[in-house]
């Protein structure tokens, strides 16, 4: 099995890389990065460039850190010849992920932008079922509860963490996998807390009569649900992706292995030093900050 290192042990890399690395035939966990949390029995590491150094051995980093972070990190891995995968959203801003690219490239390692959602039990048969359709109508309803997700994590309402569309990205990452011709932005309402840099909901509409909302203030049952219309009929996901139904029967549901899924893509592109770099969802959230329009809400604290 080939050692990896995954940097920031926060409750994504907890919940979901620690568990997908541990179950892979392709990798074994050999050390950690972060200022405090640890795996137990993996070597734990507080500073990157001290890993680098005295880690020859590992060739791949995978990054769990926030996205404004996230760049020099992995510019220093590049640079030390190390793969790199990336947590969604791969970077703070589209130029940097564009430049990592480049940088990997020259490398010859390989970049991942991993987008978790796309490998949803539902996606791929979904994507299939569409690609001939014409389509009439979509609409994203992704509406989750924060405090349960990101518990005082004030990072992701800071400048960079992108609010709302750091899970929003999950819903672009499928809506962009699965429609068979790109859409663009028209119109956003955007709903910024009045002590917050970045928006807790958000109401979108591009071309094709394709329209999202996204909320960050659910509670109760979180809905990730994606519906669209076509001139055969209906298709929708529902969970995240996990279930697929069309025109009213259950065609597709399984349990998670998202994360499995990008570990074993990733273990792909690193056999050929391959890369794999989309920033489509990014594109989206971008669009939607330039042209959106700024409310102001209640304030909002964990």
């Amino acid at each position: 099995m080939r050692p990896i290192c995954l940097v920031g042990i926060g409750k994504i890399a907890v919940d979901q890389h620690v568990p997908a690395i541990a179950a892979s035939p392709d990798w074994t966990l050999a050390a950690t990065v972060s200022r405090a949390g640890t795996v137990d029995g993996v070597p734990a590491y507080t500073d990157f460039a001290q890993m680098l150094a005295e880690r020859p051995d590992i060739d791949t980093v995978s990054l769990c850190l926030p996205p404004v972070p996230r760049y020099d990190y992995a510019a220093a891995a590049i640079a030390a010849g190390r793969h790199v995968m990336l947590e969604k959203p791969p970077g703070a801003t589209l130029a940097e992920v564009q430049a990592l690219a480049a940088m990997a490239q020259d490398a010859g390692v390989t970049l991942y932008t991993t987008w978790h959602s796309r490998m949803a039990k539902g996606v791929a048969p979904a994507k299939a079922w569409l690609a001939d359709k014409i389509i009439t109508a979509a609409h994203i309803t992704w509406k989750e509860d924060v405090r349960r997700w990101h518990p005082g994590q004030d990072w992701v309402f800071a400048p960079g963490g992108m609010g709302v569309f750091d899970p929003g990205s999950n819903a672009l990452s499928i809506m962009t996998e699965i429609l068979p011709a790109p859409v663009h932005l028209r119109q956003a309402d955007l709903s910024f807390p009045a002590n917050r840099d970045t928006p807790i909901a958000a109401e979108l509409a591009w071309t094709g009569n394709v329209t999202g909302s996204f909320d960050w203030r659910q509670t109760g049952p979180q809905s990730w649900d994606i519906t669209v219309e076509t001139t055969d009929g209906t298709l929708a996901l529902h969970d995240g992706g996990a279930q697929l139904v069309i025109n009213g029967a259950d065609v597709e549901s399984g349990p998670d292995r998202e994360y499995p899924a990008l570990y074993d893509r990733m273990a792909a592109l690193v056999k050929t030093a391959a890369s794999e770099v989309d920033i489509t969802p990014m594109i989206h959230i971008a669009d939607a900050l330039t042209l959106g329009k700024r409310h102001v809400v209640d304030a909002f604290d964990f």
